[in-house]
């Protein structure tokens, strides 16, 4: 597609994520209590495990029961997910309960997207190492930025 080519959809925005999982009896729950998720739709059959996970009625996951390993950075495909919310008050809300889940944090807390960025959230990783962030737009300024100029979301 060249520059002078357009898209033929008027609007394009994403839709949902699916992700592959090994063992949906611990990815469900963690992605239900730590993002509120609800369950729009299941399959329950032992050969074909998967959910349609949704927020306010929108479908936002689907998990996939169909992985033998956990997630490789060392392989193409997902780097991270992200997700966006209001204020770093949501952002530390989340924390808390990632901290009672004992989930795996890539750093300490808080940290800025940049240097001097307003952005930032926190990044840790689900039950089977897919890398995660949550961040709000702004309220992050006095954060560190573990990375350096570098995107912190870039390198972890």
């Amino acid at each position: 597609m060249t520059q002078s080519q357009t898209l033929a959809a008027t609007s394009l925005q994403t839709g949902h994520v699916g992700l592959n999982v090994t063992d949906i009896e611990k990815s469900l729950p963690f992605y239900r209590e730590v993002f509120g998720f609800d369950i729009a739709a299941e399959g329950k059959d032992d050969h074909q495990r998967w959910a349609f996970l949704a927020r306010d009625g929108k479908l936002v996951i689907t998990l996939w029961r169909q992985s033998d390993s956990s997630f490789s950075t060392a392989t193409a495909g997902l780097h991270h997910l992200s997700f966006q919310v209001d204020s770093q008050d949501d952002v530390r809300a989340v924390e808390a309960v990632l901290r009672e889940r004992g989930a795996d944090f890539a750093y300490e807390g808080v940290v800025a997207h940049g240097e001097g960025a307003g952005s930032g959230g926190i990044y840790f990783a689900d039950p089977d190492g897919i890398r995660l962030e949550i961040y709000a737009p702004t309220g992050a300024e006095e954060a560190p930025a573990p990375s350096g100029a570098a995107p912190t979301c870039g390198f972890f």
